[in-house]
């Protein structure tokens, strides 16, 4: 299906800067609210975001000041002159918000993951035109995002645009929820008037990571960055830890740099981090076979077996140069490859059959 996408109507009045919307996570009081806003209003931010409704991974967490917030983000359009912006989940969300004039909504992680909930949220947007934001599901499932967005397209929303939050991984290191970059250069691939909005904040999990990766939002091209700010983020009543203050976040967007990108070398940037990311992979594939072959290292050790089983090293080398044939690669480019993997193997299990 082919979207009905026209102009967000947002625009950054900085050349040297991307459409930036800030705010804190949660709307915590309307005193947080208010001196956050002014602060962020001081440096230039025109949109305004925070959170009324925030569903948590498990209960006990704060989860938001629900309807009672939404007077605190009118105040904040009134006093500031800024637009506001809030995540839905619900009917009852949507309805609340158009009817206090919200001007701008996203959908979260957790709802875009479910089709139901996006159709419900969907059902309430029918008639209306209001520019809506999907993040990406929780888990890396670009149809399920593709999903969402046709279903709220459907419903007649046509000022539409994405976040890119990254997505959840089972084992944690340096991210929060890893980028997993190929996935949004593949939705631009398939949609490339959709607007993508980098969220650094979700993908780190960390504030000193919100620069570099809005840095590498802005070289894939991004449309703009979406950042939690806070006037007091270590005292902040959810995700303290992803959150800066007006003043970092100024100097953050100072460093950018704004690529004047032709397709070409757009193209090319976006194809060329597709690759690194692809290496990522493999690395990390590779560590965790050689996690086996030192755990097989173990068993040999045990059982006074040699390193080196001909036999397995035979089929390894014909089994993996026939798949490479079939997915269009040569049988001895392959075959090279498994050869210094093999290699490694062995150096890694005979040091674990000369270990002490």
């Amino acid at each position: 299906m082919e979207l009905n996408i026209t102009p967000l109507n947002l625009t950054s009045e900085d050349e040297h800067r991307p459409i930036v919307i800030a705010g804190p996570c949660s709307a915590e009081t309307e005193q947080q609210v208010m001196t956050t806003a002014t602060q962020l209003a001081q440096k230039g931010i025109k949109i305004f975001r925070a959170g009324v409704w925030k569903p948590r991974t498990k209960p006990g967490g704060f989860e938001g000041n629900g309807e009672a917030a939404l007077p605190w983000l009118q105040r904040v359009q009134k006093e500031l002159g800024m637009k506001v912006c809030t995540e839905v989940a619900t009917r009852q969300h949507v309805e609340a918000c158009l009817n206090a004039g919200v001007d701008l909504l996203w959908v979260g992680a957790r709802t875009a993951a479910n089709p139901f909930a996006v159709q419900e949220v969907a059902d309430a947007l029918k008639g209306v035109d209001v520019p809506v934001l999907v993040k990406n599901p929780v888990n890396p499932d670009l149809e399920l995002w593709i999903g969402a967005l046709e279903r709220i397209n459907q419903a007649g929303i046509t000022r539409l645009g994405v976040i890119h939050r990254g997505f959840s991984a089972y084992e944690k290191r340096l991210y929060r929820n890893p980028p997993m970059w190929h996935i949004p250069i593949e939705l631009r691939r398939r949609i490339p008037n959709l607007p993508i909005f980098g969220d650094p904040s979700h993908m780190g999990g960390a504030r000193e990571l919100i620069a570099p990766l809005s840095q590498q939002a802005m070289d894939l091209g991004y449309d703009g960055l979406i950042v939690e700010s806070h006037c007091r983020p270590d005292d902040a009543w959810s995700d303290a830890r992803q959150q800066v203050t007006p003043d970092v976040l100024d100097f953050i967007l100072d460093k950018l740099v704004i690529r004047k990108i032709t397709e070409s070398t757009e193209s090319l940037n976006a194809l060329r981090h597709q690759i690194d990311e692809l290496d990522n992979h493999l690395i990390e594939l590779l560590a965790k076979r050689m996690k086996v072959s030192r755990e097989i290292g173990n068993y040999k050790r045990q059982h006074d077996m040699t390193v080196v089983q001909t036999g397995r090293y035979n089929e390894i080398l014909y089994k993996r140069g026939a798949q490479g044939v079939l997915c269009g690669m040569s049988s001895d480019f392959i075959k090279d490859i498994f050869e210094h993997i093999h290699e490694e193997s062995v150096r890694q299990q005979i040091e674990v059959l000369n270990k002490d």
